[in-house]
């Protein structure tokens, strides 16, 4: 048996259509194909088409997230090590906009001098690149924004261009805590960033349940002009 590299698992075929998608316009994520991993700014694509980034700490569900808007199962590819991806994977689209799925950020068994090395890249990242357009935030909906959240958001949100917040394993919640989750994050972005909030959403989301997929897709595709 040959084992497949890392990589290899996004030439993955997508999951065979379900009787009720037919007819269904599919997500902007479908059909999304690998492009590169950049550890460094010299190994970012060349700017060009405009990019979506997906953020989030370890473990909040990003992986799981994005393979869910792109409907396949291991598109993108959660280290079993949490907090050990040190690159951003940036996959192309088929209108030819790309999606970075950057590093997950916080673990705490990562090495300080480690952690910060690629946070900084991270950080500098949301500031300056030019093609991004949109940030796709996941928080946990149980533990809602950490400081990490909130510095990421501090560099970003400044340039004016949208947020949405993923509020992820929402299934975990009844619906009253769901509500109040999404509540509790919209509340502390208005009171860290109130100039900002207009710029941001924020909705419950779950890989298991489904929620906020179709909404999620929606705004992305918005975004692109879809």
């Amino acid at each position: 048996m040959v084992l497949m590299k890392k990589r290899a698992i996004v030439a993955e075929s997508p999951r065979p259509a379900k009787n009720e998608d037919a007819g269904r316009a599919p997500g902007p994520l479908e059909g999304a194909t690998f492009v590169i991993g950049a550890a460094a700014h010299a190994q970012l694509p060349p700017a060009g088409p405009p990019e979506v980034a997906f953020a989030g700490r370890s473990n909040v569900g990003k992986s799981s997230a994005i393979n869910a808007l792109a409907r396949r199962t291991r598109l993108a590819h959660a280290s079993r090590t949490p907090g050990r991806t040190r690159q951003i994977n940036f996959f192309r689209l088929r209108g030819g906009a790309l999606v970075a799925d950057l590093p997950g950020y916080g673990y705490a068994a990562v090495p300080r001098a480690l952690k910060a090395s690629w946070q900084d890249f991270l950080w500098d990242y949301v500031r300056t690149r030019s093609p991004l357009i949109g940030l796709v935030l996941l928080v946990d909906a149980r533990h809602g924004l950490k400081s990490l959240d909130l510095d990421l958001l501090g560099a970003f949100l400044p340039s004016g261009r949208p947020v949405l917040v993923l509020a992820t394993k929402s299934d975990k919640l009844n619906i009253a805590e769901r509500r109040s989750a999404v509540t509790g994050v919209e509340q502390a972005i208005r009171t860290v960033f109130p100039d900002h909030a207009g710029t941001t959403s924020v909705i419950a989301f779950s890989t298991t349940s489904g929620e906020g997929v179709v909404e999620a897709n929606q705004t992305v595709a918005q975004w692109l002009g879809l």
